[in-house]
């Protein structure tokens, strides 16, 4: 049997991912795979990517991987753009641009298939509460993906907020966010305590890596491990996006509300009432 961590969505919190990859250690775990978005929001992008290159067996694009390393002329970047490419080497930037956009294994007889977002689409959008047609098409295929085999279980990040669903014999982790947990479901009268929410989170699949025969056993375990919030945003100052970015990390709840509810109409949901 071998463990694989499967991270995501470390967002320049330095911080976050050293006490992630310290408590991997400390479990003796096999495998290191990323599922994308190491760089935006967090000053520390560069660090991570260090830090992910160095410790990682596959990783992902994610969806701001993509779009920081656009060949974008300098004269169209706008603020927000030119803070983020500028915390980036050029090195890094040939690295972002070259990273697969999903990879495939089997684990214990199932195929596995990881990406950021969907298997089509890098800023796509399924949440744990959609329809099943949204839910089902993630074990699909596209034709971005390594086979054109559908998956037994898929894992992805690009959400920040982690949960497990079963449907029609599969099954979907959403491995949450190493440097930026954020719950969406927020409400002042039933909401629990922030910490519960803002920690780093990542999940530990055990099983027979590249076996096919499904007679073995295969667990899941979601890891949430606190850390040093203050530490990380003392080394934030010059962050242009420093007061919003504070409150995510503090409150876990994502800064866009708009864009939350948003989605929630698109699904039929009203989110004043959630």
């Amino acid at each position: 049997m071998e463990k694989i961590a499967i991270i995501s969505d470390i967002h320049g919190n330095l911080e976050a991912l050293k006490t992630v990859l310290q408590d991997i250690a400390k479990r003796k775990i096999d495998h290191i795979f990323c599922l994308g978005d190491t760089v935006a929001k967090g000053t520390h992008m560069h660090e991570c990517l260090e830090l992910v290159r160095k410790n990682c067996e596959v990783v992902i694009q994610g969806n701001c991987d993509y779009a920081y390393s656009l060949p974008i002329p300098k004269e169209k970047w706008d603020t927000r753009y030119r803070w983020n490419r500028q915390k980036l080497t050029e090195d890094d930037i040939a690295y972002l641009r070259s990273l697969p956009f999903s990879y495939e294994f089997y684990l214990s007889g199932r195929l596995v298939r990881i990406f950021h977002a969907t298997p089509s689409n890098i800023q796509g959008t399924v949440g744990n509460i959609d329809s099943l047609e949204n839910l089902y098409n993630l074990f699909l295929p596209s034709d971005k993906t390594p086979s054109q085999e559908k998956a037994d279980l898929v894992l992805y990040g690009h959400l920040h907020t982690a949960f497990l669903q079963k449907i029609y014999n599969r099954t979907i982790i959403n491995v949450g966010s190493v440097g930026n947990s954020l719950d969406i479901f927020r409400n002042i009268e039933k909401d629990g305590k922030a910490t519960n929410t803002t920690v780093a989170n990542y999940v530990i699949l055990t099983g027979e890596y590249g076996s096919k025969d499904n007679n073995s056993s295969l667990s899941y375990e979601f890891v949430n491990i606190p850390y040093a919030i203050e530490n990380e945003l003392s080394k934030n100052n010059d962050n242009i996006e420093k007061e919003s970015y504070a409150s995510e990390l503090r409150n876990g709840c994502y800064r866009d509300q708009n864009k939350i509810a948003n989605y929630f109409k698109d699904r039929g949901i009203d989110s004043t009432k959630i």
